[in-house]
């Protein structure tokens, strides 16, 4: 598993709020949880997104993806579907990301 940095640990902070988990969380289950931040930045970028740490809203972006993963393995695959919330805050980023690219090319 990658390093852990200080965005991680924002991101966690909000992981831990989205699945309501504040209080007294045993350490295995935070390094469960920093794995499947890091697994949803590896899926994200997978997806063609670039990710910038000093932005909020990809820092939440992070964090909900993570929440779909652990939503996702916890009711055993039957939630496979991404939330349409999520896949479209991931399509309108890459169409985002192409069209700057585009832009600047010009």
């Amino acid at each position: 598993m990658a390093e852990t940095n200080e965005k991680d640990a924002e991101i966690l902070e909000l992981l831990m709020v989205d699945l309501g988990k504040t209080e007294n969380m045993p350490a295995l289950q935070k390094k469960y949880l920093q794995s499947l931040i890091s697994s949803a930045r590896t899926e994200i970028k997978r997806e063609g997104v670039t990710i910038d740490d000093e932005s909020a809203d990809d820092l939440l972006t992070v964090s909900m993806y993570a929440a779909y993963l652990y939503r996702k393995r916890a009711k055993d695959g039957d939630d496979s579907k991404m939330p349409r919330y999520l896949r479209y805050r991931l399509n309108n980023r890459v169409l985002s990301e192409k069209a700057q690219a585009k832009a600047d090319a010009s």
